[in-house]
């Protein structure tokens, strides 16, 4: 089956940075993932994007999916300083801007900062954690994988992301991405690191760019989306029914139909 879209490197501060792109001479559309994952999270909605009219571009961040990874960890400013290298290698010089969970706080920084870049921003699940939930995060382990002969931390794997994923209906997906996250066993948390040392807060004041925090009712952030929303009710709310925090695998039709109206919207 022929895809919707290429994959291919550009250049980096850290090293080449991997992408899935397709859709050429559409509008503009950067989709920036959660961890421990990669674009591959956006490949069954990559094509709906495309047929609705977008340029899409999908990296993966540096250290995740085929990026190369930085020497040491980053924080979020790290993180979205990649974004200029991509806007430059695909000739943007605006675009919209999705980020999901890690990647809606790695947008929101990159909005905060340089707007004259962006459109619109959608922010997907949004982190801004109550203290129930930061200590919620606390109990799960983000350190290096204490690889064992038995394979033991295969399931220990396993159990983590059943744990950060109440309600998953996908088997495949669960499978997928525990595997994309044992494939990163020295580096897989840096990005969480970063996430929970960030002041999401700061940044969510200073955006000044035409926004919205999508959501849906299922994910693990639906009330810290909302809490976003009620911190800036000026953005845009929307929200799909159902899901966990997987939903872009979930409803891939659904989901680029609901971004495609946000995008949509003036």
């Amino acid at each position: 089956m022929t895809r919707a879209f290429h994959r291919g490197y550009c250049g980096g501060p850290y090293g080449q940075l991997h992408y899935r792109a397709g859709g050429e001479g559409g509008r503009q559309l950067i989709l920036l993932h959660q961890s421990p994952l990669s674009g591959l999270m956006f490949e069954a909605a990559i094509p709906e994007l495309i047929a609705n009219g977008f340029h899409v571009v999908a990296p993966d961040t540096p250290g995740y999916g085929l990026s190369d990874p930085p020497e040491n960890p980053i924080d979020i400013a790290g993180y979205a300083a990649c974004l200029p290298f991509v806007l430059d290698h695909f000739g943007f010089e605006t675009t919209c801007l999705l980020g999901h969970h890690t990647g809606a706080v790695i947008a929101g920084a990159f909005a905060a900062t340089q707007p004259e870049c962006i459109e619109h921003l959608i922010l997907n699940g949004v982190a801004l954690l109550s203290p129930e939930e930061r200590a919620f995060f606390s109990t799960m382990t983000f350190s290096p994988m204490d690889i064992q002969a038995d394979g033991s931390h295969h399931l220990a794997a396993w159990n983590q992301r059943l744990k950060a994923s109440p309600g998953w209906t996908k088997l495949d997906v669960m499978h997928r991405y525990t595997t994309e996250m044992l494939a990163l066993p020295d580096r897989y948390f840096w990005a969480f690191d970063a996430v929970f040392a960030h002041d999401l807060e700061k940044d969510l004041a200073a955006i000044d760019v035409p926004t919205t925090i999508l959501t849906n009712t299922g994910e693990d952030l639906y009330e810290a989306s909302k809490r976003a929303h009620a911190l800036r009710p000026d953005f845009g709310f929307e929200s799909l029914e159902g899901g966990t925090h997987d939903i872009v695998d979930e409803q891939p039709r659904e989901w680029a139909a609901r971004v495609t109206s946000i995008m949509s919207t003036p």
